[in-house]
């Protein structure tokens, strides 16, 4: 039951969040390997780039840095 709630606070979580990714080009390059793909790649890639965004803004914050850098990720 945990696991049920965790997994509908995810959800909701990624709903509120602005889309990071340019849709088309997300698309497309999945085409572009033959493939396709469904409705959901495109937010569930965006809250990968947010988790990643996030582990290097707490990476950035530990080194006692303001930038963000490539490393960070």
């Amino acid at each position: 039951m945990a696991k049920a709630k965790k997994k509908a606070s995810k959800k909701k979580a990624a709903a509120s969040r602005e889309v990071l990714v340019v849709a088309s080009k997300v698309k497309e390059y999945i085409k572009s390997k033959g493939l396709q793909s469904s409705g959901d790649v495109v937010p569930a890639l965006s809250e990968k780039i947010y988790a990643m965004l996030d582990s290097a803004a707490g990476r950035t914050q530990s080194n006692n840095r303001a930038t963000v850098r490539p490393h960070d990720l």
